[in-house]
């Protein structure tokens, strides 16, 4: 709002909150820092769990960062922007979020000390970037192979993906299924390998315990058979895979059809009968004993499968069909009139369970299976959301090494010593570039902090122990033990991760922390989710904005 010529003039509509230079660049870095601090206490073997309580009275309890960011009713921009990090670490990876989140919380904390000596935002942007790619080029040479055949080595990604969390007492058992199942969905390429999770199901119930849970090499639908009168156990399944229906389909357009004597009734309905028998028919020349149908299945279809000995099951999801097709090495059929016998799937046995109060389709045996299953059990219903949880972490990992055949150690010691290379290079800056780049080498520093203080550690003690072992030769692989208090080889201690969660999260951090920095001026409508000062946000000055 301005006075010219004493006229007022209105440029932005009326209730639009404005921060211009330092005070929006120190409002969002508060913002994007408290969003940092929320997860920064879930990180490591000893981080700690968050109760989060929905507007339902739903509860979550995890220590899963992305978890714990989804669930957030985030309102401010800037945070917002942090919840994206987790979220694309996530897609990209599947593991290493509150990884992501702690570094470029501390980026942006760093930047604050610089921005508080006068250097200019971009300055600070160009030396982070700078850092950034630098960093890329030495994690690339610490890193080391690691082949599809060395079961070992997998075995210890999934047990470091699930250290901390609630599957931690079955991690054992947990790792061997997570690295079985991803060998079985492996595709060989020219290239190398691809690995896509998606094929591996996992299905959750409670009761028993968590060492209950196993891998089933095939497909667990969620559905039971549509006829009391077929069989439940049907043995060298011979399986159809249909996407149409067994049914009478309407017409398109609205039609009637005038009946005047019972013989006409009679003979329309005896039609619709010899119609769906005739479907029935079809499939059962196939040689098939087990019917999956994506769409509906008339009784009277029903009626003749179970008369005919057939396992049918109608409505099953479109994604449980392709893994289906993958692991029974069947074909999917989308009309009848096509369906010969060479499209039929294979699986040792199809067989209806009930666990707990659901019944399920169990298509299991395949001999070789490009989609499996994997059933966890556990105590309760928080338990096996958050054993599902690190078993998704697991098989992401196991499945990143596999694609890149890369890995690092894990523990911090790769931050160390990307700490020392990095400071190393800034002293070829020069300029004042070099103070961001140093800034940078601060900030990755933060996982091993971080790490340190979760366990209750002397921070300063720890860092200074690390930074003496990684300057003497052999000792890049030195991070912190949780577990005796003191600095030991993580790669001995079999702490190991693939590259490219390290990889994804700078990348992920730094590009957030260069665009937080470069917002001088936050216009928002009185609708913008910025609450003014004191407000709901928190804090006086926390997402707070002072009206221009």
């Amino acid at each position: 709002m301005s006075a010219l010529t004493g006229k007022q003039v209105l440029v932005l509509p009326e209730g639009t909150r404005r921060m211009i230079g330092r005070d929006a660049q120190r409002m969002n870095i508060l913002a994007g820092r408290v969003i940092s601090e929320a997860v920064r206490t879930t990180l490591g073997p000893r981080g700690m769990d968050k109760m989060l309580v929905d507007s339902l009275g739903d509860v979550v309890i995890t220590n899963d960062g992305v978890t714990i960011l989804k669930e957030m009713e985030v309102e401010h921009p800037a945070a917002k922007m942090l919840v994206e990090v987790a979220k694309t670490q996530d897609d990209e990876v599947g593991d290493g979020t509150t990884t992501a989140v702690v570094i470029a919380g501390a980026l942006l904390h760093e930047a604050e000390r610089l921005l508080d000596q006068t250097i200019h935002p971009t300055v600070i942007a160009s030396g982070y970037r700078m850092a950034a790619e630098k960093t890329q080029e030495f994690l690339n040479k610490i890193a080391e192979p690691i082949k599809i055949d060395d079961e070992a080595l997998l075995k210890k990604l999934a047990i470091t993906a699930m250290t901390g969390k609630k599957a931690e007492s079955s991690r054992e058992k947990l790792a061997d299924l997570a690295v079985e199942a991803v060998k079985l969905i492996v595709d060989k390429t020219e290239g190398g390998y691809i690995v896509d999770i998606d094929y591996i199901g996992i299905e959750k119930k409670p009761g028993e315990s968590t060492d209950d849970s196993q891998l089933i090499r095939g497909v667990i639908l969620d559905k039971e058979r549509v006829h009391p009168g077929m069989p439940k156990h049907v043995k060298n399944a011979k399986i159809v895979l249909l996407d149409c229906a067994l049914e009478i389909k309407k017409t398109e357009t609205d039609a009637e059809i005038r009946v005047t004597s019972p013989d006409q009734l009679r003979a329309f309905l005896d039609e619709e009968e010899s119609m769906l028998k005739k479907m029935v028919d079809q499939v059962v020349a196939t040689g098939a004993n087990v019917v999956i149908c994506q769409k509906g299945i008339d009784d009277m279809a029903q009626h003749y499968f179970a008369k005919a000995g057939i396992y049918a099951v109608r409505r099953a999801k479109k994604s449980d069909m392709e893994k289906l097709a993958r692991a029974t090495g069947g074909k999917v059929v989308t009309n009848l009139e096509d369906i010969s016998p060479k499209d039929l799937g294979n699986a040792g046995l199809v067989e209806e369970q009930k666990i707990g109060e659901d019944k399920l389709t169990f298509v299991k045996e395949c001999k070789n299976p490009k989609a499996v299953s994997i059933l966890i059990r556990g105590g309760t219903e928080h338990v096996i959301d958050e054993v599902e949880r690190a078993v998704h972490d697991a098989l992401s990992v196991v499945g990143a090494a596999i694609e890149d055949g890369k890995i690092i150690v894990g523990g911090g010691a790769p931050d160390i010593e990307l700490a020392k290379q990095i400071r190393e290079y800034a002293g070829t800056v020069g300029g004042r570039e070099a103070l961001a780049v140093n800034a940078f080498a601060n900030a990755i520093e933060s996982i091993p902090r971080t790490l340190a203080e979760n366990a209750g550690l002397d921070t300063i003690d720890i860092l200074v122990d690390l930074r003496a072992k990684h300057e003497k030769p052999g000792g890049k692989d030195f991070g912190v033990n949780v577990y005796n208090g003191k600095t030991s080889d993580m790669a001995k201690e079999g702490v190991i991760e693939p590259l490219r969660i390290k990889a994804q999260a700078i990348k992920s951090a730094s590009a957030a922390a260069i665009m937080i920095l470069r917002i001088d001026d936050v216009i928002a409508s009185s609708k913008g989710g910025i609450t003014p000062p004191g407000g709901p946000g928190g804090p006086g000055g926390y997402g707070g904005m002072e009206e221009e």
